[in-house]
C-alpha cells in the first residue's frame, strides 16, 4: 500500500510540475511565457541603486499570498472566460479538444454560469465519462469548480476534501507559493526549496525593468539554474516574478520545470499573470504546458490557455 500510495503521489505531483517542452508541435500553440505581457527593458538593473538587495525579492516571493488570494477573490465577481485546452499523442499530434466561453454572474454571493460556448473534440473521456487524462481532471478541479461556486469569505480555493486531498495541497502549494519544501515527494521534496541553503548554490539571479499592461512600472526578478548546473540536481529549471515597483506586489510568475529518473519523467512550463480590478489582483491569463510519464499510467501530454476579463 505505501508503494501504491508513493506512485500515486508522483502521478498526481507530476502533473502540475501547473510542465512541458515536449517539442515544436506541443510548444507552439500556448507558450508560457510571463514576459508575453510585460515589456522589459534591455538594461539590466543594479537593485542595489534602487535600496534594494536580492534577498528583498526573495522574502517578497516567499511571504507572497496574492495568487491564492487572487484566485479565491475573483469569485467575488462577474466576469468572461474562455478556456482552450488541448491534449496530444505520441507523436504530439492534437488528440482531443476542450474550449469553453463562459459568463460568470454574481447576484449577492450566488454564482450563475453560463456557457456560451462549449466544445469537445476528439479523444478526451473514458468510457465511464471521466476525462482520459489526469490533466484534464486537474483543469475541470481548479478552474470549473472555482466558476461554479459561490463566494463564501476566508473559505479556502478550491476545496480539499476527499482521498486526494493532501495530494491537491502540494499542486497549490507549488502553483501559489512557490520555492517552498514541499514535504511527502520522493527525491523532490528538498529540490522545490529553491532559496533554501542547499539549493541557492545552483541558481543564478538577474534583474530588470519594465512596465506592464503599458502603463505599470516593473521588477523582473529572474531565478535560473547556473549553466554549470546537472539537470539532475535541480528540478525547478526557471522561476520567474513581475514585481510592481509602486508596492511590490506580485503581478506575473512563470515557472519551468523538468526532471527525469526511473520513476518518472516530466517537463513543465506554466505563466500566471493578474490584472489589477479596483483594490483587488485578479486572474488574467494562465497558460501551461507539459508532459509527463509515470510508469503503470498512460503518457500525457496537454497544454491549456485560460483567460478571464470583463470583471465587474
Amino acid at each position: 500500500m505505501v508503494h501504491r500510495s508513493k506512485q500515486r503521489l508522483l502521478f498526481l505531483f507530476s502533473w502540475l510540475l501547473i510542465a512541458f517542452n515536449a517539442n515544436a508541435q506541443d510548444t507552439a500553440r500556448f507558450d508560457p511565457d510571463t514576459t508575453v505581457s510585460f515589456v522589459i527593458n534591455m538594461d539590466v538593473v543594479n537593485i542595489r541603486s534602487h535600496r534594494l538587495t536580492e534577498q528583498d525579492f526573495i522574502d517578497a516571493v516567499l511571504a507572497d499570498t496574492g495568487f491564492y488570494k487572487a484566485f479565491r477573490d475573483m469569485k467575488r465577481y462577474s466576469f468572461i472566460a474562455e478556456n482552450h485546452v488541448y491534449t496530444y499523442d505520441k507523436k504530439n499530434k492534437v488528440e482531443g479538444e476542450i474550449y469553453r466561453k463562459v459568463r460568470r454572474t454574481m447576484t449577492g454571493n450566488k454564482a450563475k454560469v453560463e456557457y456560451l460556448v462549449k466544445q469537445d473534440k476528439g479523444k478526451l473521456y473514458k468510457k465511464n465519462g471521466k476525462y482520459d487524462l489526469y490533466t484534464l481532471e486537474m483543469f475541470d478541479y481548479i478552474f470549473n469548480n472555482a466558476y461554479k461556486s459561490d463566494f463564501a469569505a476566508g473559505e479556502p480555493l478550491p476545496s480539499t476534501d476527499g482521498k486526494n486531498g493532501s495530494y491537491k495541497d502540494k499542486l497549490k502549494t507549488l502553483i501559489f507559493q512557490p520555492g517552498r519544501k514541499i514535504t511527502g515527494i520522493p527525491f523532490l521534496s528538498k529540490k522545490t526549496e529553491i532559496f533554501g541553503k542547499d539549493m541557492r548554490q545552483y541558481y543564478l539571479y538577474e534583474f530588470a525593468r519594465g512596465t506592464y499592461l503599458d502603463s505599470i512600472p516593473v521588477y523582473r526578478f529572474k531565478v535560473i539554474r547556473k549553466p554549470s548546473t546537472a539537470e539532475g540536481d535541480v528540478m525547478i529549471n526557471e522561476l520567474t516574478t513581475i514585481f510592481d515597483v509602486r508596492d511590490f506586489k506580485i503581478l506575473g510568475r512563470y515557472v519551468d520545470m523538468k526532471y527525469h529518473n526511473m520513476l518518472f519523467d516530466f517537463d513543465v512550463k506554466m505563466n500566471i499573470e493578474l490584472v489589477p480590478f479596483r483594490d483587488k489582483l485578479l486572474p488574467a491569463k494562465i497558460s501551461y504546458q507539459g508532459n509527463w510519464d509515470v510508469p503503470l499510467h498512460k503518457e500525457e501530454k496537454a497544454s491549456f490557455l485560460i483567460t478571464q476579463r470583463e470583471y465587474k
